[in-house]
């Protein structure tokens, strides 16, 4: 057993390192910070690697370097960067707590595993970002922070020629045109990156606070003659689209795409499908040569239609480019990020020195989704 001060919550991270993500969920400066809130921490070995964490950081700021066995046996409480599979739900303790994007809005047959293993499921995913105390906690907006930022540099070098305008001996070249599609956080960074890269930027939104929010920037705010008065939904999220409106949307985008170089799309809905902002009609409007990287590619479908997980070069020569994994690609700081929004989770659910879910909070009740159980039952037990 780790050894651990009476009255402490004992947090543990696995190494969840594979082909396509290099993040971890908790960083050592995190760790010295939770420590100070009475919380000791537990990080399997090699956690950190790909993100540049080495097991002597996280030794040095306080943490217990151990194996994946000690963790399950001694954690109360367990961060994810990825939610964890079947096998390893399987072996959790009843009563450990579990904190991270859990797909709860589609998945049942999930939630139901977590329940069935009487483990108490915090699905961040349902955070309601409305909160102004749920900011530090909003891993969506730190993660789509760091898509937004890495997307305009993916597209940037898979595209021929230069972002700004360069004058050459051999002439001048002129700048992209970069269209971002989809305005939120990572559709903001996208933009700001691209203005810095010098690229002519563009981009559209249903939301109505949107415009200015891309003008602010220095970009051009795309007028595709529709209503924008009623695109905002709950949450901060844009809301769902009705049929019509949506169909109207993707005409309007697929005419106006064909004078862009560069498309960004960054219109994720968390755990559902993602709207289709480009069509395959749009793509083939495109010249050849031009760069469509779409940020919500998934199993579940892109904001591009016919977009997969990589890169496809259509018929025409339009490199379309699905990245759902980009904030991975940037591990370092997106793990420090992700690690701050889980510590203040967790220490969020810390009440009198316990985990503990309180009846009266409307943050507790909108993200727990397996095992609630009330604060009062908790000191009865």
């Amino acid at each position: 057993m780790a050894e651990q001060a009476e009255g402490t919550v004992v947090f543990g991270v696995f190494n969840e390192t594979s082909g396509t993500e290099s993040r971890v969920a908790l960083t050592p400066d995190i760790v010295a910070r939770l420590r100070k809130s009475g919380v000791t921490c537990l990080v399997e070995h090699g956690a950190g690697d790909a993100a540049e964490y080495t097991d002597a950081d996280y030794i040095a700021a306080g943490a217990q370097v151990c194996d994946a066995e000690t963790i399950l046996e001694d954690a109360q409480a367990l961060g994810f960067v990825d939610r964890p599979g079947e096998a390893l739900i399987s072996r959790m303790k009843p009563g450990t707590w579990v904190i991270g994007m859990l797909g709860s809005f589609t998945d049942n047959e999930y939630v139901e595993t977590l329940e069935k293993a009487g483990v108490t499921a915090v699905a961040i995913e349902r955070l309601p970002r409305q909160l102004s105390s749920a900011q530090s906690m909003d891993e969506m907006t730190s993660q789509n922070s760091v898509m937004g930022y890495k997307a305009a540099l993916v597209a940037a070098n898979a595209y021929g020629s230069f972002l700004p305008m360069m004058t050459t001996a051999a002439g001048t070249i002129r700048p992209a045109k970069v269209l971002i599609l989809g305005a939120g956080i990572a559709g903001l960074q996208a933009i700001g990156t691209a203005k810095r890269l010098g690229a002519v930027v563009t981009a559209y939104d249903v939301r109505p606070a949107s415009k200015d929010e891309v003008e602010s920037l220095g970009a051009k705010f795309l007028d595709l003659g529709l209503d924008l008065s009623a695109g905002q939904g709950e949450g901060g999220y844009a809301r769902a689209l009705s049929a019509e409106e949506q169909a109207a949307q993707q005409a309007a985008v697929d005419e106006k795409a064909a004078g862009f170089d560069i498309i960004i799309t960054t219109a994720k809905v968390p755990g559902r499908k993602p709207p289709v902002l480009l069509t395959e009609r749009g793509v083939a409007g495109l010249h050849r040569g031009a760069v469509v990287v779409d940020c919500a590619a998934s199993d579940l479908g892109g904001n591009v239609e016919g977009s997969t997980v990589g890169q496809i070069v259509t018929e025409d020569g339009v490199k379309v480019i699905g990245a759902p994994y980009l904030a991975s690609e940037v591990a370092t700081t997106a793990s420090n990020l992700l690690s701050r929004n889980v510590a203040d989770i967790l220490t969020h659910f810390i009440v009198d020195g316990a985990l503990a879910v309180r009846p009266d909070e409307e943050l507790d009740q909108a993200m727990i989704v397996a095992g609630h159980k009330p604060l009062n039952a908790q000191k009865e037990a």
